[in-house]
């Protein structure tokens, strides 16, 4: 395993306030938010537990789109988002790989055939960041990937790994701890061929990149830094 499964970890969050500027429609077979209007250079956010119409999620959609790409965040939980009432091991029995990975393979299937970009990116955000991996085979449809705080990643999916990955990581985390961490690094370097870079953020936490407290300037500079080192590393491709 290169990543643990999802835990309680992943169910903490901190809403940033802002009003996202995007737009809600079902289309390439999920709904979705949708934001950016270059079509030829695309990112798909594969979300963590919280799902596609998560405040945070969307503005960080709205942010990447400034940088000339169109954003779209599929719904990948069958509109079942985790909830405050929600106990999260139950919950997880209905979002297993098995139910999720048919759904996100289909709509990155249907989306690249519709809108055949020259660019296909993929963020993943911890749950969603297993997703993001199983489709970054050199026969899949991404072009190249960026995960945060991976979790549920086996290290058999790392090895599989045929184009560019970007993993930023937190210094505290459970689910992508230290020893999980240099696990998958030394499965990329036997890639050899694959582009790669792996960042590590002190005094942060697992969740900091989406659901992070930025009123602490630690959490503030990572959740930036990551975006902006997502982007620096897609252009190249």
């Amino acid at each position: 395993m290169a990543s643990n499964p999802p835990g309680a970890c992943c169910t903490k969050t901190n809403f940033h306030e802002g009003t996202p500027i995007g737009i809600f429609k079902h289309q390439y077979g999920r709904d979705t938010y949708e934001t950016g209007t270059n079509k030829k250079r695309v990112i798909v956010i594969l979300t963590d537990i919280f799902g596609h119409n998560y405040n945070n999620v969307m503005l960080i959609a709205d942010e990447l789109a400034k940088y000339d790409y169109y954003v779209i965040i599929p719904d990948i939980l069958n509109n079942d988002p985790l909830s405050s009432s929600d106990d999260f091991s139950e919950w997880l029995v209905n979002h297993t790989p098995e139910i999720t990975t048919p759904i996100v393979d289909g709509f990155l299937a249907t989306l690249k055939k519709e809108l055949d970009p020259k660019f296909l990116g993929a963020i993943g955000y911890c749950f969603g960041a297993k997703y993001a991996i199983q489709n970054l085979t050199k026969s899949g449809p991404l072009n190249a990937a960026a995960l945060a705080h991976p979790s549920f990643v086996s290290i058999d999916e790392v090895k599989a790994i045929g184009n560019p990955v970007i993993i930023s990581a937190a210094e505290t985390d459970d689910i992508f701890t230290t020893e999980l961490r240099h696990e998958t690094e030394l499965a990329l370097a036997e890639l050899k061929t694959v582009r790669y870079q792996i960042s590590l953020f002190s005094g942060v936490s697992h969740g900091y990149a989406c659901r992070g407290d930025i009123s602490d300037p630690s959490v503030k500079y990572a959740k930036e830094k990551t975006l902006l080192d997502q982007v620096s590393f897609f252009d190249q491709f």
